[in-house]
């Protein structure tokens, strides 16, 4: 089921990073989604995992990955752990993954589930996803898993020159935002209309 969410979903969707290929068909979804979902673990669909909190859709998953154009030795900042799907994905492929999940239930579920599954290079923070994790900054690449009715300024200056991030902007309307970061400015790139719940600040 695995291997044909990827070559259905994923590749015949488009998806050309062998690297993200690779990610998908070694990190098995059904580990991360609730007992009673666990028939729909590699459907085309988003998926509650509790606390008003969902798992993306797998091609989303895949989508956002592949536009960070990440080679392998990056340390990449994820806001919103969730259920720690997204956060496998990234944390296959590259050096580091810095997480940060403001409901402390998911964080600590995806720590033990990641860890159990023998992963070893992400750190996880229980906090305001907003807020970013300052003293690990810059970071070479930041993906927001929830979304925010405007792009944190923390976030953006967390971002290394030269690096990407991808994020979800919006209230009703949401759009997938990719930002750049040069020596002077920051470049937004709008690529299509999504649907994430919202990036909450505890303050």
């Amino acid at each position: 089921m695995r291997e044909k969410m990827v070559e259905v979903q994923i590749a015949g969707r488009g998806i050309r990073d062998l690297k993200v290929l690779e990610a998908l068909r070694g990190v098995p979804r059904d580990a991360f989604v609730p007992e009673d979902l666990k028939g729909l673990a590699y459907a085309d669909e988003p998926l509650p995992i509790g606390h008003g909190q969902t798992i993306s859709q797998p091609y989303i998953v895949a989508y956002m990955t592949e536009v960070l154009e990440l080679k392998g030795g990056e340390s990449v900042l994820e806001i919103g752990t969730g259920s720690g799907y997204q956060t496998a994905v990234l944390a296959r492929i590259v050096k580091e993954v810095w997480t940060v999940e403001t409901v402390a239930a998911l964080s600590e579920g995806a720590q033990a589930l990641l860890n159990g599954l023998g992963f070893t290079n992400i750190r996880f923070k229980i906090g305001d996803g907003t807020f970013g994790w300052t003293e690990f900054a810059p970071f070479d690449a930041i993906m927001v898993t929830a979304a925010p009715g405007i792009i944190p300024k923390a976030l953006k200056d967390q971002l290394r020159v030269g690096g990407r991030m991808i994020v979800p902007v919006g209230i009703e309307d949401q759009q997938l935002v990719l930002i750049r970061r040069d020596e002077t400015s920051f470049l937004e790139t709008r690529l299509l209309p999504v649907r994430f719940v919202p990036l909450i600040s505890v303050h």
